[in-house]
């Protein structure tokens, strides 16, 4: 097949891609056998002129000649792009704590490739979960173990299911995730979208999907079943402990925990797992109308011909501080995703259509152990400090606060013209009260910035929720270049051990980690 870079179609444009290509090729339509969309991408630099770029691969009659005639460096044959799984040798059975991205994408992968995992997972199954979490918005009654964060999916399950990603991939681990979700049920398009996403309305069904499809190959999955010890010989693992009651022989263990699993970090720093504090970034979720973020990023002429409007802002402040928008949910929900009793956190969250009238992101202050301190689970009780105060804030509601208000360093008494769109109720609230000084002066520094970049991003009745505090992971647990932790048959992974950053390049780490501990037996 032939590759084809670069081909530029307007928005309002009739003409197709087909026509496109063949005047590109300078064929005729009829000699085009097939097209597939490789990426799709807008761009929207100016207002008066969107166009889509597109990327395609063409099965076409005489393709070796049209290579030959070919003087374009945009038009070249078709790369192999095959992900590769190595082989396996041996009967193991690997243990995975979590189904997360990272969690769920091992035992996939392992189980597509004749291996049986055992899977633990602290929190339910996505139906009893998505039970769990509605109650809880509608009352308060939070349950520590199945939530936001806790649960079948890990805390992607309950965002936008954002799949972008700026990973080198060559070995072509994404491109394998992406065809296991649309195997799974996800979106077609999400294989060649410049900003994929799932939505947290579909991506709940693929992960039943995956999960009958892992069980079906024979691995095993346990709800409520959370890992409480692990235990070691000469530096080695023999087993591990759940629920504080049951003993499992344990070789090799996956640790897909999450950036959540704040007892289970204690107990590994207990049990001398190598670790380190790392940095990673607070603040609020800012709400915006999203018809607002639509017209200042795609114009008048365009915006109710394309989908809600995602944006990406970044700022570096007078005292060098960064600050920069984070998991941006165009249509979407800000939520309660507490995990923790007495203490609240806030996450982004939209579903496939995106269809809510605001646009909420993120906006978030980098910090590291210089301001919390360098003992490795020093980041994990700064953030409890800030949500607990978010929970006093808000008598345990989402503590909210227009922008002129927080500017002014007073509690917030009434809406503008706009209202929330939340799950889980809000108060009105000061959120100076919670940060500390130097994250207060930078979050709003930057919105007054980003108003130059946006047009009426540091408008008054902008609103503001707190806290946005598991941005990722406060902890990195060390691993060598086998993926293997300073104990022998302990291997950290995805975003809670400090290796990913979202859905996709979890997912990545998952597939990695389940090569390396294959390759552990060739």
């Amino acid at each position: 097949m032939i590759r084809i870079r670069q081909i530029k179609i307007p928005i309002l444009n009739e003409q197709t891609l087909h026509d496109k290509i063949a005047k590109q090729l300078k064929v005729n339509k009829q000699d085009i056998k097939n097209i597939t969309i490789i990426k799709k991408s807008l761009d929207a630099r100016k207002k008066d002129n969107l166009f889509y770029v597109f990327e395609v691969d063409v099965d076409i009659k005489n393709e070796e000649q049209i290579l030959k005639n070919n003087k374009s460096t945009d038009i070249f044959k078709t790369p192999n792009e095959e992900y590769i799984f190595p082989k396996v040798k041996k009967d193991i059975k690997p243990i995975i704590v979590g189904t997360g991205p990272a969690g769920l994408f091992a035992a996939y992968i392992l189980a597509e490739n004749g291996i049986k995992p055992l899977v633990i997972e602290r929190g339910e199954k996505v139906e009893e979960r998505v039970k769990t979490i509605e109650t809880f918005w509608e009352t308060g009654k939070l349950n520590p173990e199945s939530n936001v964060q806790f649960g079948e999916g890990g805390a992607g399950t309950f965002s936008d299911g954002k799949l972008n990603t700026l990973v080198k991939d060559k070995a072509f681990r994404g491109k394998k995730i992406f065809e296991i979700f649309v195997e799974n049920g996800a979106p077609k398009e999400i294989m060649y979208e410049n900003k994929p996403h799932i939505g947290t309305d579909i991506l709940r069904k693929v992960i039943v999907n995956m999960r009958n499809k892992i069980i079906s190959m024979g691995g095993e999955i346990l709800y409520n079943t959370k890992l409480t010890n692990i235990n070691i010989q000469d530096n080695k693992l023999v087993s591990i402990e759940v629920n504080d009651t049951q003993t499992i022989p344990c070789n090799d263990l996956i640790l897909a925990i999450g950036h959540s699993a704040r007892d289970t970090f204690k107990m590994l720093y207990e049990k001398n797992v190598s670790m380190s504090a790392k940095s990673f970034a607070v603040g609020v979720r800012i709400e915006h109308p999203q018809e607002m973020i639509n017209i200042s990023q795609y114009g008048e002429k365009y915006y109710k011909y394309l989908p809600p409007a995602s944006y990406k802002l970044t700022y570096t402040t007078k005292e060098n501080r960064g600050v920069y928008s984070f998991c941006m949910c165009p249509g979407g929900y800000v939520v309660n995703a507490s995990s923790e009793e007495n203490r609240l956190v806030v996450n982004g969250m939209s579903n496939y259509k995106r269809d809510t009238k605001n646009a909420n992101s993120a906006l978030v202050v980098t910090i590291s152990p210089k301001d919390f301190g360098e003992h490795p689970l020093s980041g994990i009780e700064f953030q409890r400090k800030l949500e607990e105060l978010a929970y006093i804030n808000g008598n345990g509601k989402i503590p909210l606060q227009l922008y002129e208000d927080y500017k002014l360093n007073k509690a917030t008494e009434k809406l503008g013209t706009f209202t929330p769109v939340t799950k889980g109720n809000y108060k009105f609230s000061n959120l100076n009260e919670i940060f500390p000084e130097y994250i207060n002066n930078s979050l709003k520094e930057a919105i007054e910035y980003f108003g130059n970049k946006i047009s009426g991003y540091n408008r008054n009745d902008a609103i503001l929720l707190g806290v946005e505090s598991r941005t990722s992971s406060p902890v990195q647990i060390k691993r060598d270049e086998n993926g293997l932790s300073n104990i022998e048959g302990l291997y950290p992974c995805g975003e809670g051990a400090g290796y990913a950053g979202g859905i996709t390049t979890a997912a990545m780490d998952g597939l990695k980690t389940a090569e390396n501990i294959v390759n552990k037996y060739i």
